[in-house]
């Protein structure tokens, strides 16, 4: 028999295995076909949002001193994602293929099972690359190889974590730049930078850029085998519809990363140096419901800063010491998608950011060129 301590972690736990609402979404839509096919993404973008607004804000934070053992069951549902995504995906695949879909339905169904792998499996995938148990990185290297976008894992702990908020980071969105311009901006910079630190590491140990140690060779092994199975599913269609799946998942996953840091930027120090990351360096959201979906990905801040803390130990911080963003991240990704309203939103934000944090920076369009303008 479960003790009472064991239900209680199991029952504070639960809430964060809210995404698992979106298994019979999907498999619903997928069953009834026509516009029912919309049902997911009014289920990831819009009425996890609505739910924000009715449920608000979780300011509260955790106490840290807590041990992994006293988490299992938040780390449980992490674990059994990828099987879960697996044979969803591929299940998917499986029905698409063999049925009378008309193109439309295909490419609409295979778009929320990139919402799926995109807005679940890949910030689980985020949460397990940064945990030190080989067991729990290689499931991350799973799920995102799984989106065609295995080499986000060297991409994101050799340089974005290292990088943030400079113009050395690919995925820190500029001030006044759309999410249609940084979209393709970052998939082209991001693999080359991830190669480039991959290669450099190497460099220091003296090896080759193609030493098998390299793990753009499991990358591209894992993404090989992904598609190998999509056409043993489903043919050259299941081929197909794997890969819209994957671009759905990879827009998904940078519209978020162009959301956390839009516009901020570290302070220059000279000779190339960089002020250590701090909360205000990433926005914040404390708004519940979003939170128990994403496993506390919108507690933003606080990753930067404790970049292994477990995503249940995540601190929420207030308008004093990070900016705040005024929705979650369902709306906030959906308003991304239209600039000018994206800018009329967070535009007035940024420069009051700028004003709290950095009122001695004169002039910021010459800063953001790379100089380092001198206080008022």
């Amino acid at each position: 028999m479960p003790s009472p301590k064991d239900i209680s972690l199991l029952r504070n736990a639960l809430p964060f295995w809210l995404s698992l609402t979106t298994l019979p979404v999907i498999i619903f839509a997928a069953y009834m076909g026509g516009l029912w096919l919309f049902l997911s993404i009014f289920h990831g973008w819009i009425l996890m949002g609505a739910w924000d607004a009715f449920v608000g804000v979780n300011t509260e934070n955790p106490d840290t001193n807590v041990t992994d053992k006293n988490l299992f069951w938040y780390r449980l549902i992490t674990i059994i994602w990828f099987p879960i995504q697996f044979i969803v995906i591929y299940g998917l695949i499986y029905f698409v293929a063999r049925s009378d879909y008309a193109v439309w339905e295909m490419l609409v169904l295979m778009f929320s099972a990139g919402i799926l792998s995109g807005s679940v499996g890949i910030v689980y995938a985020h949460e397990l690359m940064h945990q030190k148990p080989r067991f729990e990185r290689h499931l991350g290297d799973l799920l995102m190889t799984m989106a065609m976008y295995g080499h986000f894992r060297s991409e994101h702990l050799l340089v974005h974590h290292r990088y943030v908020g400079t113009p050395r980071d690919p995925v820190t969105a500029r001030y006044n730049e759309g999410f249609h311009r940084f979209f393709p901006r970052v998939l082209y910079s991001c693999f080359v930078s991830a190669w480039r630190a991959e290669v450099a590491m190497l460099a220091r140990k003296k090896l080759p850029a193609w030493h098998r140690s390299n793990p753009f060779w499991k990358y591209a092994t894992l993404q090989a085998i992904f598609l190998l199975i999509a056409l043993w599913v489903g043919g050259w269609l299941g081929v197909g519809l794997f890969l819209v799946q994957a671009y759905s998942a990879i827009a998904q996953l940078e519209l978020v990363n162009y959301v956390e840091h839009y516009g901020l930027t570290r302070e220059h120090l000279g000779d190339g140096k960089y002020e250590h990351c701090k909360p205000h360096h990433s926005w914040n959201s404390a708004h519940q419901v979003t939170n128990y979906f994403l496993i506390n990905l919108q507690r933003h801040s606080d990753h930067h800063y404790k970049p292994d803390r477990r995503f249940p130990l995540l601190q929420t911080y207030d308008a004093d010491a990070a900016p705040q963003l005024p929705f979650g991240y369902p709306i906030m990704t959906a308003m991304a998608t239209i600039p000018p309203l994206w800018r009329r939103r967070m535009n007035p934000r940024v420069r009051a950011w700028r004003e709290k944090f950095y009122p001695h920076i004169s002039d910021w369009q010459e800063y953001n060129k790379g100089t380092n303008p001198k206080p008022k």
